[in-house]
């Protein structure tokens, strides 16, 4: 009798309810409204926008705890899809994140966060003490590479308690994000979260992943040169005369860009943090952080003798820590890529299809922080990292089973390959046949309008 009293809508109907106010979504066939919600979502906005009017079940098993199920019923419309079907390889995804739950895996974070931080502490006790207590120049470019691994470590950790709680308590956990993201590397974990949950959940959209949409200087897909609209960044992406000079030697540039791509993100921290038309969450805490940072490096710097050593030092230490933004574009560069907005009822197979995991042995993964395993950290991004290498061969199985990609590479083809993509975009950047816009060189820094 209660079934036969139940409204129903369906699928099409859910999809007009795809609006900043009007937001509508559909979690185990059930539809909500969070159009108020959105605005105080601890994700950010822009993911729940991405997915708006469809059902989202498996994205958001994989980004919430069981705890956040009983908060759902004060957004509950009274509807249920009509037309609500769960796909096979959905099906086998929620099984195993249950069967994750079950064993405890999410809340078993191991003794890494405290090796972590011994490290990292180490690592900047050995920089400053080799700045404040040597003479030597050699000393001195072993420092900035040290404090190049240091930043590379302290990245991890800090993308670690962005996924998942790595400290007792909330309040302790966005003090670890706010000094290892803001205090120790300057870039603002309020950027990292609006870029990242974003980049998660449209994982490799050309239009949607802010994380491929690094136009005037890398182009991974001739569909780039169509100008795309950038629904991340509320722009468009405009393929015009400089971009189409620098797309055609990025092959040959991409390794001397990822040396200084710090200073980029240094650039959009200070760009979202001071930005009047954007929603910042801790604005003030994130803004107070960054200063912390830009105290106490230059003052680092100022030590060195003269101003040559102080700029090897910069670029050393930014060129150390170049192989972790390497790394990250080894992980989906060279994956497929898609055009639109993404869907809420392809998450494994958008994952799988957008993702490459690099080979290693057991004895790196603290070099790579765990995102070796990128498919697997995107399938269960709230999985400690410890468990990572441990459930690869779970999802190969389900990869094997459900005839989806499952690729893992060594670092060095991972970059042959990412080489070759880039200069396969490059040598179509060449073809002269089709006219671009009038170049527009501000657009290229003026990602937050």
């Amino acid at each position: 009798m209660a079934e036969s009293t139940k409204k129903y809508i369906t699928s099409d109907e859910l999809k007009k309810h795809n609006k900043p106010d009007d937001l509508w979504l559909s979690i185990q066939g059930k539809v909500y409204n969070v159009t108020e919600w959105a605005k105080i979502h601890p994700g950010g906005a822009t993911p729940l926008l991405h997915l708006a009017g469809q059902d989202v079940t498996d994205a958001f098993i994989a980004f919430h705890p069981g705890s956040a199920w009983k908060h759902l019923d004060k957004f509950f419309t009274g509807y249920h899809l009509e037309d609500f079907q769960v796909s096979d390889v959905s099906r086998d995804y929620r099984k195993l994140v249950a069967q994750f739950a079950k064993s405890g895996l999410f809340e078993k974070k191991g003794h890494g966060v405290i090796y972590s931080l011994c490290f990292i502490a180490l690592l900047f006790y050995a920089c400053l003490y080799g700045v404040l207590y040597s003479d030597s120049f050699w000393i001195h470019m072993l420092s900035a590479a040290i404090l190049g691994v240091a930043w590379m470590q302290v990245t991890y950790l800090g993308h670690d308690s962005g996924h998942y709680q790595i400290m007792m308590s909330p309040g302790f956990n966005k003090l670890a994000q706010i000094v290892t993201g803001n205090c120790l590397t300057g870039i603002s974990i309020a950027w990292w979260k609006w870029t990242h949950n974003s980049h998660h959940v449209a994982c490799n959209s050309l239009d949607y992943d802010p994380d491929l949409q690094h136009l005037p200087f890398f182009a991974v897909s001739s569909r780039l040169f169509q100008s795309l609209r950038s629904h991340f960044y509320g722009r468009k992406l405009t393929f015009d005369s400089m971009a189409r000079f620098l797309v055609s030697y990025q092959h040959l540039t991409f390794y001397p860009v990822m040396c200084v791509a710090r200073v980029n993100l240094y650039v959009q921290t200070l760009l979202l943090l001071f930005s009047p038309k954007r929603r910042v969450p801790d604005r003030a805490l994130n803004i107070l952080g960054v200063l912390v940072f830009w105290t106490w490096f230059p003052l680092l710097i100022s030590r060195l003798p003269n101003w040559n050593e102080r700029f090897l030092f910069v670029l050393a230490s930014f060129c150390v820590c170049s192989i972790q933004h390497i790394q990250f574009c080894l992980n989906h560069f060279a994956a497929n890529v898609y055009v639109g907005a993404p869907k809420g009822n392809d998450w494994f197979e958008k994952q799988t299809s957008g993702t490459i995991d690099i080979s290693c042995s057991p004895q790196m993964d603290w070099f790579f922080g765990g995102l070796q395993f990128q498919l697997e950290h995107h399938l269960f991004p709230r999985l400690p990292r410890c468990h990572l290498r441990n459930v690869s061969p779970v999802v190969q199985e389900l990869c094997k089973k459900h005839n989806l990609p499952y690729r893992s590479l060594s670092f060095l083809d991972a970059n042959k390959l990412t080489y070759s993509t880039l200069r396969s975009a490059a040598m179509e950047a060449r073809d002269f046949s089709s006219p671009v816009p009038k170049n527009l060189l501000w657009e290229a820094v003026n990602t937050h309008g």
